[in-house]
């Protein structure tokens, strides 16, 4: 294996090219891509060489991969203990957000005023998934959100339509007390490889 990449991930990586030369939409890649996600976070390889995956606090992801072709990324969230997350949604990128070790809660929100008031915005909590280990979700374009950390260090593998961070999209991030919501670029990303010596 010339890369070095762990087989499993080299698999997942060509599962997904195959995905999208099949289907120009991202919203039925992302459908079809879910199954091939769950199935690479019940994978106890990627989940012992995770435990030396560094933290991702102070809105950090680690970049595992970009593809060449198609744009799509494959990111990885490090989450302390009790971690508490921000709302925010992904503008026009789909998300589907793994969890490899530990639990954490997918809370999901509707926004509830009219958006005419610049900077201003209520959201709703409207529903809360707990999940662990093999548990993926669909996180579509502008979907409100926040994931939250469960009682131990959590882990999360992620694959984005497309990458975000410093200076690609503008995101939107709510404060839900405040009733504010700002723009701001997604998490800094920090280029990891997943390699069988890791």
């Amino acid at each position: 294996m010339p890369n070095g990449r762990l087989p499993v991930f080299d698999a997942f990586i060509a599962d997904l090219r195959a995905v999208w030369a099949a289907d120009v939409d991202d919203g039925r890649r992302m459908t079809k891509a879910k199954p091939l996600l769950e199935r690479l976070v019940m994978d106890e390889t990627l989940k012992a060489q995770s435990a030396n995956w560094p933290s991702t606090e102070g809105r950090k992801n680690l970049l595992f991969y970009v593809d060449p072709d198609y744009h799509f990324v494959i990111n990885g969230v490090v989450r302390v203990p009790g971690r508490t997350g921000s709302i925010h949604d992904h503008a026009d990128a789909w998300v589907l957000y793994g969890v490899l070790d530990g639990t954490e809660s997918l809370e999901r929100f509707d926004r509830v005023d009219d958006g005419s008031r610049p900077g201003h915005a209520e959201v709703k909590l409207v529903s809360v998934t707990t999940g662990s280990q093999g548990k993926v979700d669909l996180v579509p374009p502008r979907a409100i959100h926040a994931e939250q950390g469960g009682p131990t260090r959590s882990v999360a593998v992620i694959v984005r339509s497309q990458k975000l961070g410093e200076g690609t999209v503008l995101q939107h991030r709510y404060d839900r007390e405040a009733k504010t919501v700002v723009e701001q670029y997604g998490p800094t990303q920090l280029p990891y490889d997943i390699s069988v010596s890791a």
